[in-house]
């Protein structure tokens, strides 16, 4: 009922736990706090927060047009909702060294178990789009270390990102890999890269946490995770996948609503009223408080379940 029991602090040692069992683990991403729960229930070991969903929420582009207050608050609302630990993109830190600071200790406020700062010029881009720009070694590798020094909960993951393979080439993002764990990153997330031989090279190049970003639709095909857990990957995000598929979904049902005259057809792909009550524990509400719920579930509902 309500939010989770599990405190943000259990939810970071769990976390730090899962990074050093020496398994790969898999962060679908969540677009709202209701999504996280369902990620938790079937049985993912984290929920991922990326910032292109949160801009695409909000009806907006994913270079960097979101602030510090938008991103912490709505991160905060998901990391509530779930048991597991949720990452969360941070950009570029939103400014420089102290803002990076300042963004890590409110995301610790708001009960994230973890950030990835990037290395791109303000205003970023999406990682997986042509044209991006990186700061030079000094810039990235301070904004790193203020993140990590920022933090109170030794066990919050301070990540870093490198988007330098797309501008300079794979040499040179083993070599920035390297100085950015050097600066204190407790994990490594190689942004774009083309092949599995790739992911293999980051993973020789540092001994910490190595993340593989498993969008659609951008530089790398779709790796399962018995092949990235081949070439030493760590973790496995999927951070648009679920805001796809239901926009997918609403766009057809729409496009239904205005052919057709009614939303028929498409009931059998919905969410049924039973999973849906069940999602959001309308039965622990209840039993806290019958006034609130107290009445039954049609049998024509439950059947649809």
């Amino acid at each position: 009922m309500l939010y989770s029991t599990i405190t943000a602090e259990q939810k970071r040692v769990r976390f730090r736990e899962l990074l050093a069992n020496g398994s790969i683990h898999q962060f679908p991403g969540a677009f709202n706090p209701l999504s996280a729960r369902l990620i938790e229930e079937k049985g993912f070991a984290g929920v991922y927060i990326s910032g292109a969903v949160l801009a695409n929420d909000l009806g907006l582009p994913d270079i960097g047009l979101t602030t510090l207050t938008e991103v912490v608050g709505r991160a905060g609302q998901i990391a509530r909702m779930t048991g597991v630990p949720a990452i969360v993109d941070a950009d570029t830190g939103f400014g420089e060294p102290m803002n990076a600071a300042r963004s890590v200790q409110e995301l610790e406020n708001a009960g994230l178990s973890g950030c990835h700062i990037e290395d791109q010029i303000n205003p970023k881009r999406c990682g997986h789009l042509d044209g991006k720009g990186v700061v030079e070694l000094d810039v990235a590798t301070r904004r790193i270390r203020a993140a990590a020094d920022a933090r109170r909960d030794p066990n919050f993951l301070i990540m870093a990102r490198t988007d330098i393979r797309a501008s300079d080439g794979l040499e040179a993002a083993q070599d920035r890999a390297k100085a950015l764990v050097d600066a204190g990153a407790d994990a490594i997330f190689p942004e774009a890269m083309r092949d599995l031989e790739e992911f293999a090279s980051i993973r020789q190049a540092v001994d910490v946490p190595i993340l593989a970003n498993m969008t659609e639709f951008g530089k790398s095909r779709l790796f399962t995770v018995n092949e990235l857990r081949d070439v030493g990957v760590n973790m496995v995000i999927y951070p648009v996948t679920l805001l796809r598929m239901a926009m997918g979904a609403a766009e057809r049902a729409l496009d239904t609503l205005r052919d057709h005259g009614t939303q028929e057809s498409e009931v059998p792909n919905m969410l049924t009223r039973t999973r849906l009550y069940d999602l959001v524990d309308y039965e622990g509400y209840n039993h806290f408080d019958s006034g609130v719920f107290n009445f039954a579930v049609p049998e024509v509902f439950r059947q649809q379940a």
